[in-house]
């Protein structure tokens, strides 16, 4: 028995940011060249009134004109900006889907590697017995916590929301391996200091600063350490995708496609570079979506599909790094 994906489907919002929007706003940013690192030049932004829940409905109304609901044992539903405090989100869709009472909902925070441990979960879910077809979920609106005036995460990330119906099988494909990893001692690497129970929002928290590369945010905002996240990436997630395929007998050219996380272009070419991997390997969509945090995984591996770069046969490698510090990697077969 094996976990296969049946459908993916994904929606970005309709107000979209470009990098002369952003230069306009701000002329003394050097877009052109925050572009060559970056590889974002547009990015989705969600409206002043648009949650990710709003923007995982929509993502839904596209998957199930093809597909049937009634099929769905459970709802898996990754975010980090959930719509209230209490219940998760993943309530709100199981109550808009009309499922049946007896269809769980299940709700986890994580970022840019949550894709992988959807897909993990689900695939421990369907092992024991628990359900054969599972609503996976993805969606994040990370710019209502980015500061207007912080160059260094205003330019990367965009919205968005990917839903995912992952199905029990005994075909020959689907999952085969998985491994995840943690660095909690780089938890702050990439984090919102304050608006937690931790450390509340106040008048002193909300006072804005500069840093020493002239980016403005408050202790409310996202405060991400470029370099240091960077340097984790390169540290661990080449070594692990080199574990994965290790353990399973499968060389590097056996991959027909590798969908990592589109953390930056500059990411992915440093991956490309220390795996030795060549360019028609490595699915790279971030120029007009940006970084969509845990929908960028699976909006990727959509657009290979439809793309033919990956279809029936094809040996994938998923791979996911970033807020935890965390990364995941996941070999697969379609």
């Amino acid at each position: 028995m094996s976990l296969i994906i049946k459908s993916i489907e994904y929606y970005l919002p309709d107000n979209i940011v470009t990098n002369e929007d952003l230069q306009k706003e701000n002329p003394d940013w050097n877009l052109d060249k925050v572009a060559e690192k970056s590889g974002v030049y547009q990015r989705h932004i969600a409206g002043e009134n648009e949650t990710a829940y709003d923007l995982s409905i929509k993502a839904c109304d596209k998957l199930f004109q093809s597909n049937d609901k009634k099929d769905i044992d459970g709802i898996i539903y990754c975010t980090q900006s959930p719509d209230y405090i209490m219940p998760s989100n993943s309530f709100l869709l199981h109550n808009y889907l009309n499922l049946g009472n007896r269809v769980f909902a299940y709700d986890f925070n994580h970022a840019c590697t949550g894709y992988i441990y959807c897909l993990a979960m689900a695939n421990a879910f369907v092992k024991v017995g628990m359900a054969k077809n599972i609503l996976l979920v993805n969606a994040d609106t990370y710019s209502k916590y980015i500061n207007c005036k912080d160059r260094s995460t205003r330019v990367l990330f965009g919205d968005g929301a990917a839903v995912t119906i992952v199905k029990e099988s005994n075909e020959k494909k689907g999952i085969i391996d998985i491994e995840l990893g943690s660095f909690g001692s780089g938890y702050n690497k990439f984090w919102i200091p304050a608006g937690g129970l931790r450390s509340p929002k106040s008048d002193s928290t909300s006072v804005e600063f500069e840093d020493d590369r002239g980016n403005k945010r408050t202790q409310n905002d996202i405060e991400m350490d470029g370099f240091g996240v960077w340097s984790f990436i390169n540290s661990v997630a080449p070594k692990q995708v080199d574990r994965l395929l290790k353990r399973n007998n499968v060389t590097k050219a056996d991959i027909d496609q590798y969908i990592f996380h589109q953390a930056s272009l500059m990411t992915l070419e440093s991956i490309m570079r220390l795996m030795k991997l060549n360019k028609e390997q490595v699915f790279i969509n971030i120029h007009n979506i940006g970084n969509t945090v845990s929908a960028s995984i699976p909006i990727a591996l959509k657009n290979a599909i439809d793309q033919n770069k990956v279809n029936n046969g094809s040996t994938v490698i998923l791979s996911g790094f970033g807020v935890g510090l965390s990364y995941g990697a996941i070999l697969m077969k379609f």
